[in-house]
């Protein structure tokens, strides 16, 4: 038995879930994949997973296993770095993980102008709105927005990042601009579910206290463009993030309104493992990126908010 092979299955079943999504991950049969976890098992004489119609749980045998694959495979993986010259030169695969707007915006162009500068790089993208677990995932470098938790990751900050509330020029000039977080309720509203509730929206009022203002939801969507399109249609006002609206506030298709109410701006960061030596590719990567994306979110910058209408 390969112990090597049999370890990067039993953490590849646990990552995905289910010895079936252990094998797509893999690109093995699942025939195979449940061979090795059986061999495995015989030769340890112990259960490391308990199997139920539902799902798999660890058992207290497989959970410390667990850790112990973990820290061996990664030893490997860096032993393999280290000789294929991964830390002496940028070279090899990169993969990156980003907010699927912010990616399609900002970190392809990036990366593409990255690329360019390095051809014996090449990039495997990870976009979607939910947050990868860096390690877990095998992922190089991940754009992340918000308030960052303390952990072993290392964060370089790229920008703030705001809440913006706006609506068409045609919409403001049919129903008037909601001067006050009292009179939104009034106005019909897109709603993003990945943002906020459908039938709330939190703001900072002026004495700085975060309330729930209820809005009346007339289209609920699930994706920022499909809000942002439908709010330059004229369905009503729509509230989405800065970066993510700025060619149709720059445009004039789209007008700011309560900008004074928006809360505070949340950073966003390139977040990467903070432990042993990063690949000269991994570095080379975020020390460009950093700073082209610095550019791009400060030339994304929504309007001041002395010429927005509040």
């Amino acid at each position: 038995m390969d112990r090597l092979d049999a370890m990067s299955v039993f953490a590849a079943i646990v990552d995905g879930g289910s010895l079936s999504a252990a094998g797509r991950r893999l690109n093995v049969p699942l025939a195979t994949v449940s061979r090795k976890l059986a061999d495995l098992e015989a030769h340890l004489r112990t259960r490391l997973i308990t199997r139920s119609t539902r799902k798999l749980v660890l058992t207290d045998a497989g959970r410390d296993y667990l850790a112990a694959c973990r820290q061996i495979l990664e030893q490997v993986d860096e032993a393999e770095r280290a000789a294929s010259g991964a830390y002496a030169k940028v070279k090899g695969q990169l993969v990156v993980a980003a907010p699927i707007v912010f990616g399609r915006l900002h970190v392809v162009p990036v990366a593409a102008a990255f690329l360019e500068l390095h051809p014996e790089v090449d990039i495997q993208f990870r976009l979607g709105d939910r947050n990868v677990n860096l390690i877990e995932e095998h992922v190089d470098v991940a754009l992340r927005i918000g308030a960052l938790p303390d952990s072993n990751l290392v964060a370089t900050p790229v920008g703030l990042i705001s809440r913006v509330v706006c609506a068409s020029p045609a919409y403001l000039e049919r129903f008037g601009p909601p001067l006050s977080l009292e009179e939104l309720a009034a106005h019909a509203c897109v709603t993003f579910d990945g943002l906020d509730a459908a039938t709330a929206w939190t703001f900072v009022d002026r004495d700085g206290e975060r309330r729930a203002v209820p809005v009346r939801s007339r289209m609920t969507v699930s994706t920022a463009d499909a809000a942002i399109a439908a709010a330059v249609l004229g369905i009503g006002l729509t509230r989405v993030l800065s970066y993510q609206v700025a060619d149709a506030l720059r445009e004039g298709r789209l007008v700011r309104v309560l900008a004074e109410d928006e809360p505070p701006p949340v950073p966003a960061s390139l977040i990467y493992p903070g432990q042993g030596r990063l690949p000269m590719k991994t570095r080379a990567f975020i020390d460009f990126a950093a700073g082209q994306l610095r550019d791009r979110l400060l030339a994304s910058d929504p309007p001041d908010p002395a010429h927005a209408v509040v």
